[in-house]
């Protein structure tokens, strides 16, 4: 059985995510990367994230998305799938980065598949 090996990343709706990345760094001293995410290297590289409030990365009725980490993207999707659980046919391959696929619980809460790249 494929489960899920830790957090990739949260991310959630914002009036000003620019505005708010910068107040976190000013006030609780997170480590804001060049392309302004929050990347915690001590968490093994645990994205944080605010997205503008009409995002469409994930449904608009929804707040934010937690985005998980797997070691084999396409065993853990074909799980879903047999189980029938509602899962995006696209998988996105961002170089160097990892491979990435969705899916919704129960709830109807959209979440992010990560099989980051191999590294070294």
């Amino acid at each position: 059985m494929e489960r899920v090996t830790g957090i990739g990343g949260v991310f959630f709706r914002s009036q000003d995510p620019e505005a708010l990345v910068a107040w976190y760094a000013e006030h609780l001293g997170v480590p804001v990367d060049d392309d302004g995410y929050v990347i915690f290297p001590r968490s093994r590289n645990t994205v944080w994230a605010p997205f503008g409030e009409t995002t469409d990365y994930w449904p608009g009725t929804k707040q934010g998305m937690v985005n998980y980490t797997v070691a084999d993207l396409d065993a853990m999707l074909e799980q879903l799938r047999a189980a029938g659980i509602e899962v995006d046919e696209k998988v996105e391959l961002l170089e160097g980065i990892g491979r990435f696929g969705w899916a919704v619980d129960p709830d109807g809460n959209r979440f992010e598949l990560w099989e980051p790249a191999a590294t070294g």
